[in-house]
């Protein structure tokens, strides 16, 4: 990391320890070099001291010292490293530019390709965060993420452009005034084909996944997911509408994989034996954020927004025969 950084918490990390919340945005780091940081007050929460035991809070934020988790990266000069930055930073603007499917004084939506990381970790030189500097005006202030998508999830993400547009924002997640829908591709046909998950979450130790949880297991969340199918190629695959009534860490991914139906492509969580891809269907990830519903950060209105398919998915949906253009979301999205 070149220097300090404040980063927010966003609505889906709420609740998290803070030790939880540095591994899962910094992949590289060491506990014990963490523990150092804490204890000799190099982060800070809220301008406070902390422990790796805080809860973290929407809205709160970090300040995360130069760390040795970048060691790794050859140093620069400067007089080297400033043309270089300002290249990228120019590039960036125009690739987060193509990505805006709607934007007005206090919001941006964006559709974010698939393979895109959202925030840093451990060998990676680009993230959606890290072009949103681009955008960084006069007084200092850029775009602030709002929620999370996983790197192989394609589809909306909502920023905000100032404070007060990220603290509302931020107040109808944990209100759960927000509608979220996805759509995937999932092995086989779930029964029934509308339905309800609740299980509980927790991290797989030592591993990048989340598994299924008791009640009262130590880290364990609450996870509620709808879903409801909308189409289907025989037996084989179905086309998923998805509604995450909680936002915990691949809850959707793991819900599938619960239900015997996960999602086609997932490297992490796809689990049926002797299952072949349809012919022509890419092994990649097929989740889509697709549509956000959320009342508008000025009080007046609501923010509606849809995503269009990946190329990867357009590719299956062509193939499958399925048509996007015959969705109806008033019918066909999974109600509470």
């Amino acid at each position: 990391m070149a220097g300090i950084e404040h980063v927010t918490v966003t609505a889906d990390e709420a609740g998290m320890r803070l030790d939880r919340w540095f591994k899962s945005r910094y992949p590289g780091l060491g506990f014990g070099h963490l523990q150092k940081l804490l204890r000799t007050g190099q982060v800070r929460l809220d301008g406070k001291r902390a422990d790796t035991a805080t809860r973290v809070a929407t809205g709160q934020v970090v300040r995360v010292p130069p760390m040795q988790v970048d060691a790794k990266v050859p140093a620069k000069d400067a007089a080297n490293a400033k043309p270089k930055s300002r290249k990228l930073v120019d590039g960036d603007r125009e690739a987060v530019e193509a990505m805006v499917l709607y934007e007005d004084r206090e919001v941006m939506v964006l559709n974010k390709p698939a393979g895109l990381a959202v925030q840093g970790g451990s060998g990676l030189t680009r993230h959606l965060d890290g072009m949103l500097e681009a955008f960084r005006d006069a007084k200092g202030n850029k775009p602030r993420l709002v929620h999370r998508l996983d790197r192989e999830t394609s589809g909306i993400l909502l920023l905000a452009k100032t404070r007060k547009a990220a603290q509302e924002m931020s107040k109808s997640f944990r209100a759960r005034q927000t509608r979220k829908i996805y759509w995937a591709l999932l092995a086989g046909v779930p029964k029934p084909r509308q339905g309800r998950i609740s299980t509980y979450l927790v991290r797989d130790e030592g591993q990048e996944r989340m598994r299924i949880a008791r009640h009262g297991e130590d880290e364990a969340q609450h996870s509620v997911s709808l879903y409801s199918v909308v189409d289907t190629a025989a037996t084989k695959v179905s086309w998923v509408s998805l509604r995450p009534i909680t936002g915990r860490t691949h809850q959707l991914r793991a819900h599938g994989a619960h239900i015997g139906h996960p999602i086609v492509g997932d490297p992490k969580y796809f689990n049926v034996e002797n299952w072949e891809l349809p012919g022509g269907v890419q092994n990649k990830l097929h989740l889509h954020a697709r549509r956000i519903v959320i009342p508008h950060p000025s009080g007046k209105g609501r923010i509606d927004v849809s995503a269009p398919l990946p190329p990867h998915m357009q590719q299956s949906w062509n193939l499958l025969g399925f048509d996007a253009a015959q969705y109806d979301p008033e019918t066909d999205e999974p109600e509470d």
